[in-house]
């Protein structure tokens, strides 16, 4: 499904710029001129992303910002040729996510406005998601972070569920000790891969009918973790 974009601007050749650089990109573009018809455009049509400028006739940029939000929560990134940081903060108070300065590059643009698409579907994608899962007798509770073996709750450090979460929701992926290091402990993490076998060993041992002959997690040997669905 292609992304659904509302450009608002009374500068024609504005519109026209951003409209054709955001359609290479395979994105759907609609074009309001006015504040008026940018709130009923937003009220007809459910947009992924508003470029929305501050100045504007019948309705100002702010306004428009503000009507939308009392019943749509669509990303909304403000365009303003003015320099002061006061509009920016307004615009934010008023509930944009974004603000980008006129005269601006098409690239940065483009980059921001994917950068919250990025976010919002991970969002979508974080809240869809299942808040518990059941596998062979083994039951976690993504909301209330506790996990179940056979009806018997065990308990785990915040990363040991971490790890156990991330490796039964992506069941049969083999995770290698670096990826598991950064994805759960972060890049700026100072420890070494060693921390990540301590707390498979560990979780192990609590999940485990036999830790050395794993029923869950299992070692992939030479490349990582992996778990069996």
């Amino acid at each position: 499904m292609a992304r659904k974009v509302l450009v608002v601007d009374d500068e024609k050749l504005i519109v026209k710029g951003i409209r054709f650089s955001l359609e290479q990109e395979g994105m759907e573009v609609t074009c309001a001129y006015d504040g008026e018809e940018a709130v009923q455009y937003a009220k007809e049509t459910e947009y992924d992303m508003i470029l929305l400028d501050l100045m504007l006739p019948k309705l100002s940029g702010l306004e428009v910002c503000q009507q939308i939000r009392e019943f749509s929560n669509v990303p909304i990134i403000m365009l303003t040729a003015k320099g002061e940081d006061m509009d920016k903060i307004m615009g934010l108070e008023y509930g944009a996510d974004d603000y980008i300065t006129k005269p601006f590059n098409i690239l940065e643009v483009k980059a921001r406005i994917k950068a919250i698409l990025r976010r919002t579907k991970k969002a979508e994608a974080e809240k869809a998601a299942p808040k518990t899962l059941e596998i062979d007798g083994l039951m976690l509770d993504c909301e209330g972070r506790r996990v179940f073996v056979n009806g018997t709750e065990v308990n785990l450090t915040a990363k040991e569920f971490d790890v156990l979460e991330l490796l039964a929701f992506n069941p049969n992926k083999v995770y290698s000790r670096e990826n598991l290091l950064n994805l759960i402990w972060g890049y700026e993490y100072p420890g070494d891969v060693r921390t990540v076998d301590v707390h498979i060993r560990r979780l192990r041992e609590k999940i485990e009918e036999n830790p050395s002959e794993p029923r869950y997690v299992h070692t992939k040997w030479g490349v990582g973790y992996y778990f069996q669905g």
